[in-house]
Parts: C-alpha cells; structure tokens; sequence
C-alpha cells in the first residue's frame, strides 16, 4: 500500500496485529497504526459508494451474474471518472470471498492469469490492483458522484418493479445481482442515476395506481 501512496486499509476481524506484522511492515507501520478494524464485513462496507470484489474464481456463463467480472485493467481505466468512497474488497488467503460478500460489491474484477494456476497470494494480488491504479491515478478526467444512499434506492426501485409484476422467485436474487453488475460496469453518473430513479418511480407509481 505505501508502495502505491494507499493509506486507508480496512480489516474484518484481524488476528493480533503483532510484534510480527509491524516487523514484516517495515516502514509502512503507519498504515497499521491507521487501520481501521471491524467485526464484519457489514459493518465495514457502510459508509463506502462503490465496492469491487476481487477473485479468481469467475463465471463463464452471461445467464450467471455473480461473478461476471471486468479485467483489472478495464477497472482502472473507468474508476478514477468517479467521485466517492472506492473500497477494494480482497478476501481471506485461503478461500477468498464469499457469495454473499461478493453480491454486496457494485463490480468484480480479476487479474489474468494462467489457466495453468488461476489464483494469486493474497499479497501479490493486492500488489497488482494497486500498482494498476497507481499507473492510472494521474489521468485527468471528469469526475462521475458516487453515492451510496442513491444506488440503494435506485436498487430498491428496481426490486419494487419486480414485486410488481410478479417476477417469478426462483429468477429473482440472479436479476437483481444482474442489475447491480450492469450498473456498476457502467458507472453512471449521478444525473444518470436521477433520470434512472424518475423513470423507474414513475413507472411504479402507474403500476400501482392502475391495480387500484
């Protein structure tokens, strides 16, 4: 992280930062010094606009949304047109992370590998996001808002609509991560979200109003 000027390091229910960590961190102590700790992933995610989950592990299928990933490089070309909380979502050493957290995240990103040996130390793969967007942060742009609060009703508007028409069950969770993918892919700016949110209320309230 001080390798790449990153400094706000977020931990989920850490073992001891030790003798040992500060020892391995060398002169990067500060950033442990700095680290926040949370006893869930939950609690961790609150307050950040737009997460992406990092893994090896990915779906080849477009009917199977979850883990539909962007290639690191396409991620770091597109995130710095934003303006919020980025948080970088890196899972435990040995299984990485799980279906649920990756459904909380915005996008998914993976770092090409060999077919030969897909996955990365948890080390190096933090090593190669970051040096990716160190590579990009100088690039001047028009910045896009994120906004958390806004995302979450846009999402709740869509799954409204969904209520609304009946959409079966057994579809439902694989379209509305569908959509959250699709959203988070493009990143829309907040007018973009605005327009979105005035179509979709407008739209629920004629549904409503005509079953009345």
């Amino acid at each position: 992280m001080a390798n790449f000027d990153f400094k706000s390091l977020y931990i989920v229910n850490p073992c001891e930062l030790n003798d040992e960590c500060y020892n391995r961190a060398m002169h990067a102590q500060g950033i442990l010094d700095e680290a926040k700790i949370f006893p869930s992933f939950e609690k961790a995610i609150e307050k950040i606009d737009f997460l992406a989950a990092t893994s090896s592990i990915e779906s080849n299928n477009d009917k199977r949304h979850l883990r539909n990933a962007v290639d690191l490089e396409e991620f770091s070309d597109k995130i710095f047109e934003t303006d919020g909380k980025i948080g970088l979502v890196f899972g435990r050493e040995d299984i990485g992370l799980l279906n649920e957290e990756i459904s909380a995240c915005d996008m998914m990103i993976r770092i090409p590998t060999s077919d030969n040996y897909l996955s990365l130390n948890l080390s190096h793969a933090v090593c190669v996001v970051l040096y990716s967007l160190y590579l990009k942060q100088t690039v001047e742009s028009e910045k896009r808002m994120l906004d958390k609060v806004e995302k979450e009703k846009l999402f709740n508007f869509f799954s409204q609509i969904l209520d609304e028409i009946s959409y079966p069950d057994y579809k439902r969770e694989n379209t509305e991560v569908m959509f959250k993918r699709i959203m988070g892919r493009s990143i829309p700016s907040k007018w973009e979200y605005h327009t979105l949110m005035g179509v979709f209320s407008r739209t629920l309230n004629k549904m409503k109003k005509q079953k009345k």
